[in-house]
């Protein structure tokens, strides 16, 4: 797991105020936060995934693929 990412003065006190808005803990909130990111990327990765599967080509480039090729 990636350690979290230091925090300056104005970044943390603004998280604490998102935290206290929310009702919880900033250790709590920022832990939740890195949860959700990680599912986000997560989930991204998963959708990218079945793009990469390759498709048939179509015509031309089956067409072009045989006209590369030697005799």
């Amino acid at each position: 797991m990636k350690t979290p990412k230091t925090l300056s003065e104005g970044q943390r006190a603004y998280e604490a105020k998102r935290a206290a808005k929310a009702g919880m803990s900033l250790e709590k909130w920022l832990a939740s936060r890195q949860r959700q990111q990680e599912a986000d990327a997560r989930a991204r990765e998963k959708a990218v995934e079945p793009a990469k599967t390759a498709k048939k080509p179509g015509l031309f480039a089956r067409l072009l693929e045989r006209a590369h090729k030697p005799l």
